[in-house]
């Protein structure tokens, strides 16, 4: 993640001015009072998944508000959903009070008034969804203003483990697949919020689901190891074999046919922009240890050589 903001660059008696000024240039124009300005510390460091930001924030304890007067500047049109690392932080909004720590996230909207308060101090990541394609995604009578989100267990914990891994591994793609991972974080988001904690059973499609999504992005980090076995795969997302292969049940192929179609799929996307580099590198860096091998599959998948990819035929 891209540093934004740190405390670390400014002389002690600045930092809490120069924080002040961060948040309202940086992210969201609000009021803050910290409770100890001068011994004040924090940081922002910032990812984009295409429509999605992740931010990871370091704050001291503080009461950051929101009124009509920032909403009124139109300067965001989104909701914030806070996943606390460390720290305990109420938000208030709408007449309800979300209390979230690290068991517990919070979904508040920016085009209505709201209260946070710091209980010391918190790390924890920020999304700023965009509200109008985040609302798409659930029934008129059900689009939340704000809401809790149990982070311990069932889609709550798959939501938050994803954040973790697109905070970790996401430099390292490219921008269409960062954007697509952006709307697959929305649609797991509103899988947790329209599944209620009463309901998890009712909910269990849902929950394989999310959890197949988030494997299938963890194998798309790793695509290019070519030990990358079902076995490593298992295990490193916490799951037994059997259930990994139950996962991709719905998938009408096996998770190994979904491995190997998708290191096709992308090595195509590869060689279709133009790649300047061998058929053989492009074939190693998507987990193929043999250039044979895979112009072998790549002809039985596309009908034409790895070489003829966006040459005039």
């Amino acid at each position: 993640m891209d540093l934004v903001f740190s405390t670390d660059d400014h002389e002690p008696a600045r930092r809490y001015a120069a924080w002040r000024d961060a948040i309202c240039d940086v992210y969201v124009h609000v009021d803050v009072a910290a409770t100890d300005p001068d011994r004040y510390r924090g940081f922002i460091r910032e990812a984009k998944f295409g429509e999605v930001a992740m931010t990871d924030i370091l704050l001291s304890e503080q009461r950051i508000q929101r009124n009509r007067q920032h909403i009124s500047r139109l300067d965001k049109d989104c909701y914030y959903l806070q996943l606390i690392h460390r720290g305990n932080l109420s938000v208030l909004q709408h007449g309800a009070t979300h209390r979230s720590n690290a068991a517990r996230g919070a979904l508040f909207c920016a085009t209505e008034q709201y209260e946070l308060q710091c209980h010391g101090e918190v790390r924890s990541f920020y999304l700023e969804i965009p509200r109008d394609e985040f609302a798409q995604r659930f029934p008129r009578e059900r689009i939340p203003v704000s809401a809790s989100i149990n982070t311990t267990q069932g889609l709550g914990r798959i939501a938050t483990e994803f954040c973790a891994t697109l905070a970790t591994e996401g430099s390292r793609l490219d921008d269409p697949i960062r954007a697509g991972l952006g709307s697959q974080l929305m649609d797991m988001l509103a899988f947790t919020l329209l599944s209620s904690e009463g309901d998890m059973p009712a909910a269990e499609g849902s929950v394989k689901k999310a959890r197949l999504m988030s494997v299938q992005q963890w194998i798309e980090t790793h695509i290019g190891e070519p030990d990358l076995s079902l076995e490593k795969i298992a295990a490193e997302n916490g799951m037994s074999l059997r259930y990994l292969h139950l996962l991709f049940k719905p998938c009408e192929m096996s998770a190994s046919e979904w491995i190997w179609n998708r290191r096709l799929q992308l090595a195509y996307d590869r060689l279709a922009k133009g790649d300047a580099r061998t058929v053989t590198s492009v074939a190693f860096d998507h987990g193929f240890n043999s250039s044979a091998h895979f112009s072998t599959m790549f002809r039985k998948k596309y009908g034409i050589s790895p070489r003829d990819v966006g040459r005039p035929r």
